[in-house]
């Protein structure tokens, strides 16, 4: 008897062996009964024997062995991915679903053991199962974790954008304020601290959004119209001086700078690499732009100490942050600056890099003239 027939025909004493474990796991659980846990498995299993009776050679076992996903007549990835999505909607994290395909692989191989101790076949018979385990356990972990994935990015997408209206408010209330001329000098400094800082708030939240719909597979909005870089260089200026009132950044030009693009996400970006090079440099700032032939090139520059070697992979990653800020007082973000920064190049057609030494570092964005459609 195969191995595969043997699942089959002691289906229901593997699915009981099973769920007295089972019961372990899904103990608190919301809404799972053992009759859920019961026909959960026994699904997985058929599917499983059903894979085991394919033909297999062995160049397709070679590449099962190397994550191969190619889709079987069995439904096996299927079961997999519905299996992981059942299992998630009822609250289990990932090291519960990788523990109940732990105790379906003991399950089964217990009672295998015991029947074919005297049957040669039953090694090959075991690594082939061994294999459906392993492939079915990687399709339901792939699901598992995309669907984690995806359900934070909805719910943080939700949350930034929820945030917009009473931050609009604040925005409003603060600016209204500023224009009352009873207020006392102390009354208007307290309300232009107010004003910053819903503005930097306001930048978080904006950077959250362009993280979620980029993360959830929507393309960066953007709408294109003619601008001057030179005019978005001095706005990102003023923008983070305001910010950073010590900062001091030197503005070079030279060339043509008109061209077409999404001004505000250009200013964005401006925005973010001048901030990181006040907050993470020591000294003055630099910021070049320079236009010739079809090109736009923009540089920013600080001083102090070099980005560490291990950090350049993961530099443009969201969320990663090569090192503490110098500085103190504003908040240093969320750790999405450059990912932003590379999502709105990328919208434009451009390239972002970056060289740091002992002598400062810089960015240098190129981005076309006019971005076709």
């Amino acid at each position: 008897m195969t191995l595969s027939d043997f699942i089959q025909a002691n289906l229901p004493g593997i699915v009981d062996d099973w769920t007295e474990y089972a019961r372990t796991v899904s103990s608190g659980r919301a809404g799972l009964s053992e009759s859920q846990l019961r026909n959960s498995i026994r699904d997985l299993l058929v599917r499983i024997a059903a894979d085991m009776r394919e033909r297999q050679t062995p160049e397709q076992q070679r590449a099962k062995s190397q994550g191969d996903r190619a889709p079987s007549e069995s439904g096996f990835n299927e079961a997999a991915h519905e299996h992981a999505d059942d299992r998630l909607s009822h609250g289990f994290d990932i090291n519960d679903v990788v523990a109940e395909y732990r105790a379906l692989r003991a399950s089964v191989l217990r009672r295998w053991q015991q029947f074919a101790q005297s049957d040669p076949s039953a090694f090959q018979e075991m690594i082939r199962f061994n294999e459906a385990i392993d492939q079915m356990l990687a399709e339901s972990v792939r699901q598992h974790a995309q669907r984690t994935e995806r359900t934070r990015d909805l719910f943080s997408g939700v949350l930034a954008h929820d945030l917009r209206s009473p931050l609009g408010a604040i925005l409003a209330s603060a600016e209204t304020l500023l224009h009352d001329e009873g207020l006392s000098s102390r009354s208007v400094r307290a309300v232009a601290f107010i004003q910053r800082g819903a503005m930097r708030v306001q930048q978080m939240i904006d950077d959250l959004l362009v993280f979620t719909r980029t993360r959830l597979g929507d393309f960066l909005p953007t709408t294109f119209s003619p601008q001057d870089m030179g005019r978005l260089c001095s706005d990102a200026i003023d923008e983070v001086c305001a910010s950073y009132p010590d900062a001091q950044i030197d503005l070079r030009l030279a060339g043509e700078l008109r061209g077409t693009w999404d001004g505000s996400r250009i200013g964005q970006l401006l925005v973010n690499l001048l901030a990181n090079a006040v907050r993470y440099g020591s000294g003055r700032v630099a910021i070049e732009a320079a236009g010739r032939e079809g090109q736009m090139t923009v540089a920013v520059s600080n001083e102090g100490n070099p980005i560490p070697p291990s950090a350049f992979p993961t530099l443009f990653d969201p969320l990663t942050r090569a090192k503490q800020p110098d500085h103190s007082g504003s908040a240093a973000g969320i750790g999405l600056g450059l990912y932003i920064c590379r999502c709105i190049v990328q919208a434009h057609r451009g390239t972002i890099d970056v060289q740091s030494s002992e002598h400062g570092t810089t960015f240098t964005v190129r981005i076309p003239y006019s971005v076709a459609a």
